[in-house]
């Protein structure tokens, strides 16, 4: 009984923290949102796009490549946040009493395969990246890709282990 309480407490932390962090993703989201459009009217702006983020060579090379560049750490920052959203309705459908649930296993495989496009995402970022160094010697911000897909492939097979345990649970409830 105390485990399950203990349980219970854990994922209402996890849940706040949750909630923390999709709110926090969402601002940057936003923020870069905006700091681009003001960019786009003054192109001073782009120095300090967003936390030092600094494309302003790159804006004064071509709008067309510094808006390419942006919109891949857009979309980075959007779909975490979409990632943290999913996780947020993941954990209010827990329920300890009967844990395994379709709708949790559906919701964990597609937060996986949400991953799976966000290292997609990274990958062609670096690419593009390491495309405008060679052709112009402009550096453009590239990141680190290797946890996406590690980070997909963990949440796939937990969702499959999920969907196993709803299987398992309806064989159950058939048998009694």
């Amino acid at each position: 009984m105390e485990t399950d309480t203990r349980t219970k407490q854990i994922l209402k932390v996890m849940y706040v923290l949750t909630w923390i962090a999709f709110i926090g993703l969402m601002i940057e989201t936003g923020a870069i949102l905006v700091s681009y459009v003001v960019s786009c009217f003054n192109p001073g702006a782009a120095k300090n796009l967003y936390k030092n983020l600094n494309l302003q060579e790159l804006r004064a090379f071509s709008l067309g490549q510094y808006t390419m560049s942006v919109s891949f750490v857009l979309a980075i920052s959007g779909m975490k946040a979409f990632v943290l959203f999913l996780v947020i309705k993941a954990l209010s459908k827990v329920n300890l009493a009967n844990p395994f649930t379709s709708e949790v296993a559906r919701l964990l495989e597609k937060i996986s395969y949400i991953l799976l496009e966000i290292w997609i995402i990274v990958v062609l970022n670096n690419e593009h990246a390491g495309w405008l160094l060679k052709r112009t010697g402009i550096t453009s911000e590239s990141r680190s890709a290797e946890e996406f897909i590690f980070m997909a492939g963990l949440v796939f097979i937990i969702s499959q282990i999920f969907k196993r345990g709803v299987e398992m649970q309806s064989e159950n409830d058939l048998t009694v």
